[in-house]
């Protein structure tokens, strides 16, 4: 059984929309609409605030960490259409570069795996992915994909950096730089580089609403990949590729009582988390028999973590 074991009271001023441990799961970040990112140490139970970071100018919709093999870096994305990468050092935290290149609200932000580099996605309500690159002269260099989604985007995850099958069948690993977004569209689309420009691999239709949140699991070296999405038409879909061609197969799980906002894999990618608007979060992993179910179930309190009309806002 999984069970609620602590809390941190993060002291925001309004209501917090993301909270993401760093790769040792010894710091925090929080972000919220009261337009602050916030940085704790988490140890022993207790937290202590190390950081209150200020820069953004509007609701702060998500954060994410970097690998801690390039330092300490943090991600964030707000609803005033930026996206800033923060650096710490010598126990101070500071902006290294912000991104603006988006015509609205910036909804998500992720890390390639160590693997591929010093990679940033970000995704917005102006329908376009981009995709920063740290390069070895010390800049950044964006690529952005227009129209990726119509009306807009609102979540992007990095593929394995290890291709299916590799470690198990004693191959070379091939780095191949993959990622999928879900968007406002009821779509979810895989995009990989090809010739140093981001193309359209393959399109999956089968939600009937905003696709709200994707998340690709970890392979841990097996021929299987997936991907899980869900919507704001209260459903989960688990997509499967049996790691030969692009074909993608369904898996949906028990329609949800209210819209879910989020999923998200455990290291090993053999349990999805699921939370959405009815305040409670589910663990499901999949039997023997290959069917999905339910481990555990946990009441997060009052409050939705995310506004219904997110995808819409623009400045």
């Amino acid at each position: 059984m999984v069970s609620l074991i602590s809390t941190v009271d993060t002291g925001h001023e309004d209501m917090i929309h993301d909270a993401q441990m760093d790769f040792y799961g010894t710091r925090l970040a929080t972000c919220s609409s009261d337009a602050t990112v916030r940085i704790f140490s988490v140890r022993n139970g207790s937290q202590t605030l190390e950081t209150e970071l200020r820069e953004h100018q509007g609701p702060v919709w998500q954060v994410a960490w970097a690998h801690p093999m390039y330092g300490a870096l943090l991600a964030s994305c707000s609803y005033d259409r930026r996206v800033i990468i923060w650096k710490e050092t010598a126990g101070r935290w500071s902006r290294l570069h912000e991104y603006a290149n988006h015509d609205s609200s910036v909804n998500s932000v992720c890390w390639a795996p160590y693997g591929l580099g010093l990679i940033l996605a970000c995704c917005g309500s102006d329908g376009s992915i981009s995709v920063i690159t740290y390069t070895s002269a010390g800049t950044w260099d964006p690529k952005k994909i227009n129209n990726a989604h119509t009306i807009g985007c609102n979540a992007v995850s990095w593929a394995p950096e290890v291709s299916a099958g590799s470690v198990l069948e004693n191959q070379p690993q091939k780095v191949q730089k993959r990622f999928v977004s879900g968007g406002c569209d009821n779509l979810v689309k895989i995009w990989r580089e090809e010739e140093d420009q981001w193309v359209e691999e393959v399109k999956l239709d089968a939600h009937s609403d905003w696709v709200r949140d994707v998340a690709w699991a970890p392979s841990v070296g097996l021929k299987r990949q997936l991907i899980a999405s869900c919507s704001q038409d209260r459903r989960v879909i688990i997509w499967e590729n049996d790691g030969v061609g692009t074909s993608w197969t369904p898996h949906e799980l028990p329609t949800f009582p209210d819209v879910i906002w989020h999923v998200s894999w455990s290291v090993a990618g053999n349990i999805l988390a699921v939370s959405g608007g009815d305040n409670k979060a589910t663990l499901w992993k999949e039997t023997l028999e290959g069917k999905w179910v339910c481990l555990n179930e946990i009441n997060l309190g009052k409050g939705s973590s995310m506004p219904a009309d997110q995808g819409t806002k623009t400045l």
